[in-house]
């Protein structure tokens, strides 16, 4: 039986001539992504004047589209999960976590309930803590700030609403400072730099940000090259990263706005596999034993979160924490610069 207010009915203006189905429908139903929108038109969940329609179908003004079913996905909502985590300290007001890669901060987008609110960052807090900071909303409870999934590293998380509030403060004023490592492509002119562009999401790739957009917020990011790497996969530079502000995918943006993406980054332009010099076509062509050394790749951005510096939210007193690279960072590093 179809849920109430369904089925419901759509008209197409004018002025949508030209459009695909799939794109006015996801600006029409802001609760679905286009790649759900997409399931839907290929399963006759919505129809265009009465009949199936491809996804890509170009719209001319005038249809009506009929949406049969409510498939918006259900109201997420924080739960506990037995994960273990890797906490640097703790203490009544706060925690100090060291993320590892591939692990969301908090319930997300996702096409099934385990890949939307399944192994998340909140989950395993509300498993250790049971109560949270409520400031940020039920899904994100205990969340100041946030690192990107394959991002790895320090994450502060608020125990109560009064640090939450008193750490909030402290991100908007800038006085929280973050450091992070990243090894980026490619040889940056400069020992040191400053990238000072606004970001903001981007128009056609929903799942990317642009330095581009004519209304980004502002964002700051500063880098000093560490090491430069000269090596048979190409030249690369390992960087420690300071952000002023924390926009979303901010490092990765902005490295990649001036040419140099962080390795493993696919979304922003790094390859996904890294080849060595003149040899790897050669050995890959005759099934060697040695072509699994011809190709590189890291399934993982490689940013780390390394180091945070903030005033405790009770007390005042200054506090500072390391998390070292990753094992399996260091180890890519190592293979990148033996060859």
């Amino acid at each position: 039986m179809p849920a109430p207010g369904f089925p419901i009915t759509i008209a197409v203006p004018a002025e949508a001539a030209g459009q695909r189905l799939d794109q006015f429908l996801t600006s029409h139903l802001p609760d679905l992504s286009r790649v759900r929108v997409q399931q839907m038109l290929a399963e006759g969940n919505a129809v265009l004047n009465g009949c199936p329609a491809k996804a890509s179908f170009k719209l001319r003004g005038g249809e009506s589209i009929t949406v049969r079913e409510d498939l918006r996905p259900a109201p997420l909502k924080a739960i506990a999960e037995d994960i273990p985590l890797d906490v640097l300290y703790e203490d009544h007001d706060l925690a100090v976590v060291n993320k590892p890669a591939g692990m969301m901060v908090h319930a997300g987008a996702g096409a099934t309930e385990d890949a939307r609110n399944r192994g998340t960052l909140v989950n395993a807090l509300l498993h250790r803590y049971a109560k949270l900071s409520e400031v940020g909303g039920e899904t994100r409870p205990g969340i100041v700030h946030r690192l990107d999934k394959d991002t790895s590293g320090l994450i502060l998380i608020a125990r109560n609403d009064a640090a939450h509030r008193n750490l909030a403060k402290q991100f908007s004023g800038r006085s929280v400072k973050k450091r992070y490592i990243a090894l980026v492509h490619g040889r940056p002119e400069r020992t040191h730099g400053t990238i000072n562009s606004p970001i903001s999401r981007d128009a056609i790739r929903r799942t990317r940000m642009t330095t581009r957009g004519s209304a980004g917020r502002s964002a700051v990011t500063h880098y000093e090259v560490r090491e430069r790497i000269e090596s048979p996969y190409g030249t690369f530079a390992l960087l420690e990263v300071r952000i002023e502000t924390g926009r979303t995918h901010q490092i990765r943006v902005h490295m990649a706005s001036i040419g140099h993406p962080v390795v493993g980054d696919t979304l922003y332009g790094a390859p996904r596999v890294l080849r060595r010099a003149n040899a790897a076509r050669k050995i890959a062509k005759t099934k060697s034993p040695q072509a699994e050394t011809a190709t590189l790749s890291l399934d993982r951005n490689f940013l780390h979160a390394a180091t945070i510096e903030f005033g405790h939210p009770r007390t005042g007193e200054p506090l500072a924490f390391t998390a070292p690279l990753p094992e399996l960072l260091t180890s890519y590093l190592d293979k990148l610069t033996s060859g």
